[in-house]
């Protein structure tokens, strides 16, 4: 069996994609920080899907991370067929208050880490015979610029384009890839981000909300399917849509009603 390489793969979406993964009986390799949550992850995919499971401890934002989870696989000989950047996170607030340093590692992770792990992992995805694909993880603040979520909405910007420029490149080598762009999902981000305050977001979020499985699930089916972008849920589409008809300072303006505190 083939393996599935995740990161961000110790909760939420990550931990979403593994398991729907697992089920679909590939092997499994999870990479994030937090040692005690990998090696528990790790252990319950193995007993519930009977498949092979290992994991990487790292800091993906890291400048060194990418190239030392690719030299992991390669050590291990891992038949890599299945690549998911899924770890990033967001801040929240004006641009000016947030911290410089916390907005730049963002930016490190979100952007770069996740640019440097494709690179190094297109050679190990290529040994594989057969087919390969590349998940990359953006969100529907992708489709706009997003007052209060500026330099977030702006990574995953480039999440989305990059993974668009790609697809097209790839295609030739036998490796398919997807921009998956949830919205809403019922995950630690909005604390992680600092979001607490944002009390229209909290509601709007509350009224959204998908799971992690939902999103998951749509998620494998579009990048199985080969699609391009995959956006899970109906309000997440129309959404999408209208931010691309509708003018930019009109939704501009509408944000800003949602995410000042």
């Amino acid at each position: 069996m083939a393996y599935a390489l995740i990161t961000g793969g110790s909760k939420g979406i990550g931990k979403a994609i593994a398991e729907s993964l697992a089920a679909k009986k590939y092997n499994i390799l999870l990479v994030a920080r937090s040692e005690n949550l990998l090696k528990e992850n790790a252990t319950e995919l193995e007993k519930k899907f009977g498949v092979k499971a290992d994991f990487f401890v790292a800091d993906i934002s890291a400048n060194d991370s990418a190239k030392k989870i690719a030299e992991w696989c390669n050590s291990k000989n891992y038949d890599v067929s299945v690549l998911v950047n899924n770890a990033g996170y967001g801040l929240g607030g004006a641009f000016s208050s947030l911290s410089l340093d916390e907005q730049l590692n963002m930016m490190q992770l979100n952007m770069q880490s996740l640019v440097q792990l494709t690179y190094l992992m297109i050679p190990v995805l290529k040994k594989h015979q057969g087919k390969n694909y590349i998940l990359n993880v953006a969100s529907t603040a992708a489709h706009q610029a997003v007052p209060f979520l500026g330099v977030y909405g702006a990574t995953k910007a480039f999440v989305l384009s990059f993974s668009r420029a790609i697809h097209h490149e790839l295609k030739p080598e036998n490796i398919s890839v997807s921009c998956l762009c949830p919205g809403p999902t019922d995950t630690y981000f909005m604390d992680r981000a600092g979001m607490k305050g944002m009390k229209k977001a909290m509601k709007q979020a509350e009224r959204f909300n998908m799971t992690p499985e939902a999103v998951a699930e749509t998620a494998l089916k579009g990048l199985f399917a080969g699609k391009l972008e995959i956006i899970p849920g109906g309000s997440n589409k129309a959404g999408a849509f209208l931010s691309r008809i509708l003018p930019k300072k009109l939704v501009e303006n509408t944000l800003i009603g949602v995410y000042k505190a």
